[in-house]
């Protein structure tokens, strides 16, 4: 049937065609039993589609609600509505807008869709921009640029960059492919973030990687992270290995339960490292705690230095207070207090107080206070007192 202007509802069972005279403008509602299609653009009041499937080959407006009850809807244009609400699948090639979408299987576009609020049960895919208020998706969703408050994804998803003001929360596994601003990421397998990112609070249980440098206020891993570049905030929490290209400067705590290797500088209050420690040069205003070893070309400074036994350190550490462990090996060490554990090697040792174990072995030892040796301990050359010591490096 060829159809232009409809006053009143607009009923078609199963296997309906309309052709459009120019467009089809129905004053109520359209109402359609099984697979039925327009071919043109549609205009309605409200637009219902019963178990099937209903395709509009144009434009589709709807001044009220749409609803897909065990339903599929297919639009080649761009479609506007109050709301949307579809069981099955949505599918919109042009830009899609409404105040609430609301899908049980997947939706699809081709363009951008602007909401306050989206939900969709299975898959959500964009190719243009998002812009909402709040998005939830139950599986798999993969869009373009966002610009949202919240993100929720049960599954895995994949955005172009962009802003969400609060929180990001996903199941699965999550990549932005250009530079996004959030407030806090969670996500409860992997991430990945692209270049020029930065937000509050990232919280990944996997493995989490930055393509470039990231700004941030706290940042837990726990298993593998990585910043390709340099890295600024406020603390950093890994329960296994992270990686630093760059610099990472930070206000607070680092504490990492394996390794942590940062290229360049490394800065922050206190550090805790249960296994190996290796950057160009870290400098802590607190506290430095080393369980395994060490490595820095230019040293390791902070207020008090302590590594555990059977510890190594390669490079200078610099220190109000150094405690070495038992059976520990260490290069040269300079602070106002250092205490060397039974068994431990050192090669040169310069502190206002300075006190050797049993068995301590050292090339070198200057002191300006006191000095302890303790049993068996050796000293290549006489312990040496001076009434000033030379400015300590760092």
């Amino acid at each position: 049937m060829r159809l232009g202007a409809v006053e009143g509802d607009l009923i078609l069972e199963a296997k309906a065609r309309v052709e459009a005279d120019g467009r089809v403008v129905v004053s109520g509602n359209v109402r359609c039993r099984g697979d039925v299609a327009f071919d043109g653009p549609l205009e309605c009041q409200a637009l219902r589609v019963e178990d099937g499937e209903a395709t509009i080959s144009g434009d589709l407006l709807v001044h009220g609600e749409i609803a897909g009850p065990d339903g599929t809807i297919q639009v080649q244009g761009s479609l506007t509505a109050k709301t949307v609400d579809v069981d099955r699948r949505l599918r919109v090639h042009g830009a899609a807008r409404a105040e609430e979408f609301e899908v049980g299987g997947s939706l699809e576009g081709d363009s951008t869709l602007e909401a306050d609020r989206v939900e969709v049960g299975g898959r959500f895919k964009l190719a243009g921009k998002l812009t909402a208020r709040q998005v939830e998706t139950g599986g798999w969703l993969d869009v373009g640029e966002v610009d949202l408050e919240s993100l929720e994804v049960g599954g895995s998803a994949e955005v172009r960059g962009g802003t969400v003001r609060a929180s990001i929360e996903v199941g699965g596994r999550f990549r932005s492919t250009a530079p996004l601003t959030f407030g806090s990421l969670e996500v409860g397998g992997f991430a990945e973030l692209a270049p020029g990112s930065k937000g509050r609070g990232v919280e990944v249980g996997g493995k989490f990687s930055s393509g470039g440098g990231l700004t941030f206020e706290r940042l837990e891993v726990g298993g593998i992270g990585s910043i390709d570049g340099d890295g600024a905030g406020e603390a950093v929490e890994v329960g296994g290995k992270f990686d630093v290209r760059g610099a990472l400067r930070l206000r607070g705590k680092v504490e990492v339960g394996g390794a942590i290797s940062v290229g360049e500088e490394l800065e922050g209050a206190d550090l805790e490292v249960g296994g190996r420690l290796t950057a160009k040069r870290a400098v802590f205003s607190g506290t430095a705690d080393i369980g395994g070893a060490v490595t820095t070309r230019e040293g390791l400074k902070a207020r008090r230095i302590r590594l555990e036994r059977r510890s190594h350190a390669f490079g200078p550490l610099v220190g109000g207070e150094v405690e070495i462990g038992s059976r520990a090996r260490v290069e040269d060490v300079y602070g106002d207090s250092v205490w060397l554990g039974d068994r431990s090697e050192a090669r040169r040792v310069f502190g206002v107080t300075v006190r050797l174990g049993d068995d301590v072995t050292a090339e070198e030892v200057v002191y300006s206070g006191s000095v302890e040796i303790g049993h068996d301990a050796h000293v290549r050359a006489p312990p040496r007192k001076v009434e000033r010591l030379d400015p300590f490096p760092l």
